[in-house]
């Protein structure tokens, strides 16, 4: 059974339905110079969803390169601003180094983006330690240019294009720490359950799994396909479908995001098992 956050006093944005026909008109008489910039995602929205119909992959790729193009900046945080860029940045870097990420740690991060916190891992890792992956061909040619931008050549960063979550590229039991910050947020369930599938083959023993994602404690819905909201539940019994352990984590709901996290684990090895004999 996956964790359930108490729903008493859930704040009014934990039960909104952004895709309701009145939430948008509220939104837009309360904000009124945001309309336009909506209307042209809207637009966007209605041209892809006819281009690449059920490749939400194609889709989102799609999407990443026209905002890519737009502001690198923007495309992985939704404000084309440095200052918020790093503040956000900086900000999952002292997470996970507050929850003890090592030098030696071996490190994924699902969909690296231009570094935006990967720029720190790799500051923080040993040589050759973080694997950073995308869908966006082009944000990984912003995440190089990061790379040469902040002298972290000599860190021997990984950095791949991928199609899928299903890794399989990637070594058995490999990575201490697997991040993916804002992916979930942008992704629908059957991405979600492609990644819980096979994230197990690829952690390391006693390591874990980070994500965030929108949380609602209301109708779990989507807008324009972009921006995915789940219920916290939901995340966590698609986890234990796939043997894995989830928790909500806490402190990180003190931090200044909108977004909430989940780790997940292996669940600890039967020592009460007897031990199988040699072939």
């Amino acid at each position: 059974m996956g964790t359930r956050i108490p729903s008493a006093k859930v704040p009014s944005r934990l039960i909104r339905n952004r895709a309701s026909l009145t939430h948008k008109a509220r939104y837009a008489l309360a904000h009124p110079g945001r309309v336009p910039a909506h209307l042209r995602r809207a637009a966007r929205d209605a041209w892809l969803r006819a281009k690449y119909r059920d490749d939400h992959i194609a889709y989102y790729r799609a999407v990443m390169a026209s905002d890519t193009a737009r502001s690198p900046e923007a495309a992985v945080g939704g404000r084309a601003s440095y200052e918020r860029w790093l503040a956000v940045g900086r900000m999952q870097f002292d997470y996970l180094v507050g929850h003890g990420l090592r030098p030696q740690d071996r490190m994924l991060e699902i969909g690296c983006g231009n570094l935006r916190a990967g720029r720190l891992f790799i500051g923080h890792l040993e040589p050759g330690h973080y694997h950073g992956i995308d869908i966006s061909p082009h944000i990984l040619l912003e995440a190089q240019r990061t790379v040469v931008r902040h002298g972290l050549q000599h860190k021997l960063p990984h950095l791949a294009l991928v199609e899928d979550l299903t890794f399989d590229f990637l070594p058995e039991g490999h990575f201490t720490v697997v991040h993916a910050h804002s992916v979930f947020s942008h992704s629908p369930l059957d991405v979600i359950d492609q990644c819980l599938e096979n994230v197990a083959r690829i952690l390391a023993p006693g390591g874990f799994f980070d994500f965030t994602f929108d949380r609602t404690e209301g109708r779990e819905h989507d807008v324009l396909r972009e921006d995915f909201y789940y219920r916290t539940e939901t995340l966590t019994d698609l986890a234990a479908s796939h043997g894995l352990t989830a928790r909500f984590m806490e402190d990180w709901e003190r931090l200044p995001h909108g977004q909430s996290k989940i780790r997940v684990t292996l669940p600890a090895p039967d020592r009460t098992a007897p031990e199988r004999s040699p072939a």
